[in-house]
This record gives C-alpha cells, structure tokens and sequence, in this order.
C-alpha cells in the first residue's frame, strides 16, 4: 500500500503533531510505502520514509504567529494540490488533516486518488456548540483564535472537506455520533484509533508509601477539557483538605483567568508546560479528564500505562469502561466525579483493582496496533 500522508503543520511536535508523526511511524512498521508532506517536521522519521517540506527550507520556517495556522494550512493545502498531479502514479491511498486539505480534495477526485480526511475531535460545528454553551454559562468570553472559539470561516473549511473526504476517519464512536447528528452518511464514517508508547509510560512496580492521593489532570487546558469540572469536584471533596490535585498544561488565559480563586487552592499545584508528563502519571493515583468534547482522550491511554486510573466524562468511553479499568460519570457532573474521587480515596482495594485492569487494557492499544488497524481501514474501505 503506497500512502500519501499530507499534514499542514509541525511533524513530531505537540497534540496532534505528535499523533500525526506517531501514525506515520505506525503505518511504516505495519509494511505501508510512506510519502510525507508536512508544513515542517520535528522529529525524525525512519529513513525509509520519504519527506518533503510545505512550509520549510532546512531549518528556517514559515512563522505562523505571524500568518496564523488557518492561513498556514491552507497554503501547504494549495501546495501540495499543485504536487499530486506528479505523485499520482506513486499513491494509492491519500491520508489528510483538518484545513489543509480542501483543494487537494479536489484534485484527488479529478484523479481518482481515494481520500482519507482525519478527524481528531468531534464534528466542528458540535464542538462549536458546546463550547460555546459552556463558555457562556461560566461568563468566559474567548477571544479569536482560541480553541473552538466560534469561527466561521474555519467552519466552512472543514465542513467543505467533510465533503470532498470519500472517508473520514474517525479515532472514537464518540466522534462518529457527533457527525451523525450532524447528517453525515454512515458509510462515510469509519472508525480507526491512537495509541499509546508503552517504553514512554510504562507504570512503576509499586508507588510511593505514604503520600497523599493524587490526582492530576494534564493537557491544554481549555473550556472544552472541563478543569472547571474537576476543580469543582476536587475542591467540594474531603481531598481538599488531605490530597493533591496537579495541574499539568497551559490554561486559556481568559479561561484561567475565571479559575484564579479555585487554581489558588493550597491542594491545586498548577505546574504549566511539562515535559515529564509520564512520571507525573506514574505518581498520581487517578487521571482527570472531564472533557465535553473529545477525539480519542489520548491522555486515557497514557494514564493506564503509567498506572492512573482514569476518572473521565462519558465523551471518553471507548477505552474507558466504568468500574472496570476506569470512572466515568455524564459531561458536566461535578457532583459525580466528586463522588468517584472520595470513593477512590477511601477504598484503596477498588483503586488497586482499577489500575490493574488499566494496566491490562494498554497493552492491546499501542502505536503499532494502530497503525495496523489504519493500513486495515485503507483496504477496507478506499472507495473502488
């Protein structure tokens, strides 16, 4: 199978610069002929994979604080559309990103290329919606260009490749719902997954004696990933007064800036960036994430490894089954992720059961896995 994978941004990078890059390397070990186009690339790629730069030349880039991803994205789109003409002969599958692939839709029909369209999150106006509903309950108001902060010119970019994309792939059936709802055709939906790097997370033999429960929620915090939730749930528990709740990520300012109060709480340790986001896993005792709206909840997979038992909302339930390697309790109830937290707490044989089957469920979710599963959902499913 000769793939064509075109991703607009930062190869190996952050969030879905990293899922991006990890899937390359998925697709490679499963036997896939690679072909890259990126805007740049950040981390290596195995030699046998072919790698061309959009938006880069050696190591000077194009600055995007300055253009603006959308502007970004759509260039490399218009530049890879202007390449494919003269790779069709070497492409059997083309496997593109949000905003950055609408005129090479087009081109690919022309050709008769099939197209893949990833999918990371929920269908974009839903995840509008939501954001928008719970930001204007807490009195945040989000600025242009924050995370699903209303913008209706991306929204018809990517509801435009929704379209054109003969598949669009779909990491969870929490994505699939979304664009059901939203009218898309079922048998334009197909289910993949994201993994996990078992050597990056793997769990310690036996935690710390003595310390306090932790709790620790971790990833870029925006109003769409809940914190509010979890502090809320955090603070009205009886862990405020004995435990920790670790803070790992970047908070919208506008968002952070409704959350000073509770963020400066003597049991809330906001820690910022971290590269060490393994080992802070490893020594919390559960993983927040009680998210509104979500992709795949990469973290989930992560906090198993690491043995953390994940304590999520139900936008995070295909890996994440309730009382059995996980908690998961309806978006928005503070009131039951408090009650799962002082459950936890108080019963360290139920955590031990949980972090057991966690630990079980990660090793069946890897990367490779993944990529497996993505060669087989090309076959499968590339339109003849």
């Amino acid at each position: 199978m000769r793939v064509l994978y075109s991703f607009p941004q930062r190869l190996g990078a952050g969030r879905i610069c990293y899922t991006a890059w990890q899937q390359v390397l998925g697709l490679h070990a499963a036997g896939a002929s690679v072909t890259v186009l990126a805007g740049s690339v950040a981390r290596p790629v195995p030699p046998e994979v072919e790698v061309r730069t959009t938006l880069s030349v050696g190591p000077a880039r194009l600055p995007l604080r300055l253009v603006g991803v959308t502007r970004a994205c759509e260039l490399h789109d218009r530049i890879v559309a202007r390449q494919l003409p003269r790779l069709a002969d070497r492409v059997d599958v083309l496997h593109l990103w949000p905003r950055g692939a609408r005129h090479t839709l087009r081109v690919a029909r022309e050709l008769g290329i099939p197209t893949f369209l990833e999918r990371p999150n929920a269908h974009t106006r839903f995840a509008y919606d939501v954001v928008a509903r719970e930001s204007a309950r807490l009195g945040v108001v989000l600025p242009p260009g924050s995370e699903h902060a209303y913008d209706p010119h991306v929204l018809r970019i990517e509801e435009a490749e929704f379209r054109l994309a003969d598949r669009l792939l779909c990491p969870s059936d929490f994505v699939v719902r979304s664009f059901l709802d939203q009218g898309t055709p079922a048998d334009k939906l197909v289910r993949h997954t994201y993994g996990v790097d078992l050597e990056r997370f793997g769990a310690l033999e036996a935690r710390e004696p003595g310390r306090p429960f932790t709790a620790l929620f971790v990833g870029h915090a925006a109003v769409r990933k809940g914190l509010h939730v979890a502090l809320e749930a955090w603070l009205s528990s009886p862990l405020a007064e004995a435990g920790e709740l670790l803070v790992a990520g970047t908070i919208v300012p506008e968002y952070e800036a409704r959350l000073r109060t509770q963020l400066a709480h003597p049991s809330v340790h906001v820690l910022g960036h971290r590269e060490d986001i393994p080992d802070l896993m490893r020594r919390s005792d559960v993983m927040l994430l009680p998210s509104f709206e979500e992709g795949f909840g990469l973290v989930c997979v992560e906090a198993m490894a690491a043995g953390s038992v994940p304590l999520v909302s139900d936008a995070c339930t295909d890996l994440c089954r309730h009382d059995d390697n996980a908690l998961v309790h309806p978006a928005g109830d503070a009131v039951r992720l408090r009650e799962h937290l002082t459950e936890l707490a108080a019963d360290p044989a139920r955590l031990r059961r949980l972090r057991d089957s966690a630990l079980r469920t990660a090793p069946g979710v890897t990367w490779r896995a993944a990529g497996r599963r993505l060669l087989d959902v090309y076959t499968e499913h590339a339109p003849v």
